[in-house]
């Protein structure tokens, strides 16, 4: 795989015309019946909060500041392998720094890590030690943000592993570290396996506890400190699969409604922020800050991710079910299930509140040599703790620089 072309400057400028189009449809939301308060958020998303939140977004948030405070962050694009590829590449003051590309989930983008930004390429600016200083890549996956449209391979996460390791040497960076969150974890842990003897570490986080399409776990089975978690992820499977059964059997039917009605994109995003955020806050936006998870969301409205990145979401589960299947044929048939290469470099795994990630499961034969369980945050944990993540990421790459 080749690149097609260097890297070119990128600022964000989103036309004054989409803008008003945006307040436009807001204001011109077709509101549903509302149901009884005492529902909660058990059928989804209550309207009115989304009212509310809806009528902030399209009176008072205010995107041109949001976009000149990005735009404060280098970013570029580039085409590799016939996508497009959108990043920030914020470089550190310190020569020492090492790099370490950053890779965002669904439904996000590198909006998410915003609040990392500063605290890991200057901590010495941020009453942190020097030496703990990095360069940061936090790319768009493709079909999300400015990384559109999505190229003829469509979505496949050793494809974009692929791209992450040509994109790094295109930055001059031929020694760097990982870290990623949902989906991008699986990006993350790929990376050694297509650029080996690049990689210093993988740090995870926004990981789970089994396969969402899997059984459900027997709590009874796990350490009693295990079981809350399990019971989590057997909630989640129970009763908050339907994004995902949707986005992974037919993308082209949900994307007609989010190219169309912000509202409805807004819903959609903000059902995940409550139901994955710290379960101590009561409301996505109290999890985290208001502005800038407007900002994730007006960024998939103005680039058209909400549909794009439901076919990533279609085209990544089919290659996961596909090789699911294929191991399951190597157990029937007495084989050894297949390995996706040699064991790689260390690995560290960052669990916040809201994650029903279990050690025992993702680490029986003790390998990940950095564990870190913590009592508030969740899913998107670079908005809720920016701070806690930011010490367990430095924490992790300190002895592999």
């Amino acid at each position: 795989m080749t690149s097609t072309g260097g890297l070119r400057p990128f600022r964000m400028h989103i036309p004054q015309a989409d803008l008003d189009d945006l307040r436009s449809r807001l204001t011109r939301t077709r509101w549903p019946g509302r149901r009884p308060a005492s529902d909660g958020w058990s059928r989804g998303v209550p309207a009115g909060y989304l009212e509310e939140l809806a009528g902030y977004w399209a009176t008072e948030f205010d995107w041109r500041a949001q976009e000149a405070a990005l735009n404060e962050i280098p970013q570029f694009t580039t085409v590799i392998g016939g996508q497009t590829i959108h990043l920030l590449h914020a470089r550190s003051p310190e020569p020492d720094a090492l790099p370490l590309v950053l890779t965002h989930g669904w439904p996000s983008s590198p909006v998410e890590f915003l609040r990392l930004i500063g605290p890991l390429t200057d901590p010495r600016a941020h009453g942190g030690d020097p030496a703990d200083a990095f360069h940061v890549v936090a790319p768009s996956l493709p079909g999300y943000g400015f990384s559109n449209p999505v190229g003829e391979d469509g979505f496949d996460l050793f494809g974009v592993a692929r791209r992450w390791a040509e994109l790094m040497s295109l930055l001059g960076y031929e020694r760097y570290g990982a870290q990623g969150t949902d989906v991008g974890s699986g990006v993350a842990g790929m990376l050694p396996m297509v650029a080996p003897g690049r990689v210093t570490g993988v740090h995870l986080s926004g990981t789970g506890a089994a396969p969402p399409f899997g059984p459900a776990l027997d709590p009874e089975t796990l350490p009693e400190a295990d079981r809350a978690r399990a019971q989590r992820f057997n909630r989640y499977r129970a009763e908050g699969l339907g994004y995902l059964t949707l986005q992974s059997t037919r993308p082209q039917t949900l994307a007609y409604a989010l190219s169309d009605s912000p509202a409805g994109q807004l819903a959609w995003i903000v059902e995940k922020f409550h139901e994955w955020t710290d379960p101590a806050a009561e409301l996505p936006d109290e999890a985290v800050d208001r502005d800038q998870l407007l900002t994730n969301v007006s960024l998939f409205w103005f680039t058209g991710s909400g549909a794009s990145s439901a076919h990533a979401v279609y085209e990544g589960m089919r290659a996961w079910r596909a090789f699911d299947a294929e191991q399951e044929a190597r157990r029937e048939a007495g084989q050894e299930p297949r390995q996706e290469g040699p064991a790689g470099p260390p690995t560290g795994v960052a669990v916040f509140a809201a994650d029903s990630t279990i050690r025992s499961l993702m680490d029986p034969h003790g390998r990940i040599r950095h564990w870190s369980e913590y009592g508030r945050g969740g899913h998107f944990a670079a908005m809720e703790v920016p701070g806690l993540l930011t010490d367990d990421i430095r924490d992790f790459f300190r002895p592999l620089r």
